[in-house]
């Protein structure tokens, strides 16, 4: 890691250098998790290498309540874009019909705003936020006793309520 995180740091250093505009610091991961978690709006920008990325995005899960409600988005210059949840496939609890389908659906909110399609994104996202907010249908991990099909039932008869 000695020789990869070198060669990541110098190769950022040489960047800084032609982007003076560009504000530039060195932290260490335990230092930039300890300011997340203390004053996340601090950080506008964050490069690393994809393992430090790995365990500050699922630090940062934690302080907006787990993996099951984080969603991501890989955007490309050309306009190429991947939207998923935040979290793997779960294979251990694969049948049970409990896994939070949150991330998955504000991954696809996020994929609508990215198309223009921003009227069936808002209506997707207030009625997930919605459900959660009223706190009667909530999946395991959000702290309720429902199963993923209640959970998306509730969310899919919000959604048909605001259309």
């Amino acid at each position: 890691m000695r020789m990869s995180d070198g060669l990541f740091l110098q190769k950022c250093r040489e960047v800084a250098e032609t982007h003076k505009d560009v504000k530039f610091t060195e932290m260490y991961l335990d230092t930039v998790c300890l300011n997340m978690v203390q004053d996340p709006t601090q950080f506008d920008v964050l490069v690393m290498p994809n393992l430090y990325g790995d365990i500050l995005s699922d630090l940062c899960a934690g302080l907006i309540g787990g993996l099951g409600v984080t969603p991501s988005g890989n955007i490309g210059a050309n306009g190429v874009a991947i939207f998923e949840s935040v979290h793997g496939t779960a294979p251990d609890i694969a049948g049970m019909d409990m896994a939070n389908p949150t991330a998955l659906l504000l991954s696809a909110v996020m994929m609508l705003r990215h198309m223009g399609l921003h009227g069936y994104a808002k209506r997707i996202e207030t009625a997930c936020f919605d459900t959660i907010r009223d706190k009667k249908v909530l999946t395991k991990d959000l702290g309720g006793n429902s199963k993923c099909s209640e959970f998306t039932n509730e969310i899919c008869r919000r959604v048909q309520d605001l259309e």
